[in-house]
């Protein structure tokens, strides 16, 4: 099987990179957006004649949630205008698509984790535009993944972990806020779960939630963070209207994953365990 990989220098990118050498039965092709520029139909073309792949998982998306308020063209370019492209181009040479999208195609209102039935009501510039590429791709094509996934972290690229522990060497006191709850997801768990998609060959198509099990609040991530790594730090939890952002979050984003374990056949971990061991 050849698996194309748009936005390869991106978390997920470089997990998938990470872990592709334990998968020998299938060749990946990874593509940076100077190889693949999903908001140009053509660049994308031009990779898909090269490498002839079998399945493509799109892992490219602007992913910057705040600048997105300021900045919401931009945000429409890669991923509405770049979602539509990729799926053209999979309709085009026959191609199965993996596309990721977020926990906040939702507004956090619930208390109960979210299904993929649950209707969509994004608050913010990237989650509305993550669903305006969810919505391009169900329009264009029949056989396509879409993985709504959150709190996505690992050793690579930017993400709340790396960044709780760079503060800790530059501060002796961090706040963070505790009344946002959801479910980290290490990258390279969401890696393997797609591959798994890949390998089964069933036409189970659709929207489905992944992240890692369980729950918390950010706060309670930055903990268990400083726990593992055996850091001693003034941890002070505090409310979101603490710490006002241009985006609004959701409140509330914990994903229920059980269509995606029942069909697929996944062992999900929970958050907490992810976090111990994955530090490689």
């Amino acid at each position: 099987m050849v698996v194309a990989v748009t936005g390869a220098s991106g978390q997920l990118g470089q997990a998938l990179q990470h872990i592709a050498a334990s998968h020998p039965d299938i060749t990946f092709c990874f593509a940076s957006s100077a190889e693949a520029d999903i908001t140009d139909k053509k660049s994308v073309n031009r990779f898909f004649t090269k490498h002839k792949p079998d399945a493509c998982i799109n892992a490219a998306a602007y992913t910057a949630v705040d600048k997105a308020e300021s900045e919401p063209e931009k945000a429409f370019a890669v991923n509405v205008t770049g979602a539509a492209n990729v799926a053209e181009i999979c309709k085009r040479h026959d191609v199965l698509l993996v596309h990721i999208s977020t926990d906040f195609v939702f507004d956090g209102t619930k208390t109960e984790p979210y299904t993929e039935e649950d209707i969509p009501n994004p608050q913010s510039v990237y989650g509305k535009t993550k669903l305006q590429g969810e919505q391009e791709i169900q329009a264009i094509l029949e056989r396509y993944y879409i993985i709504r996934t959150s709190w996505v972290y690992s050793q690579f690229g930017h993400n709340f972990m790396k960044t709780m522990l760079r503060l800790a060497g530059e501060r002796d006191r961090i706040n963070v806020v505790n009344d946002q709850i959801g479910t980290p997801t290490h990258a390279v768990d969401l890696a393997e779960a797609i591959i798994t998609i890949l390998k089964s060959n069933k036409n189970h198509y659709g929207i489905y939630n992944f992240s890692n099990e369980g729950s918390c609040s950010w706060y309670d991530f930055a903990k268990k963070i400083f726990e593992v790594n055996k850091i001693t730090i003034d941890l002070q939890p505090i409310p979101t209207s603490a710490y006002p952002t241009p985006a609004k979050r959701p409140k509330y984003s914990v994903l229920d994953k059980s269509n995606i374990s029942s069909r697929f056949n996944l062992m999900i971990k929970d958050w907490d365990k992810g976090l111990a061991t994955k530090d490689e």
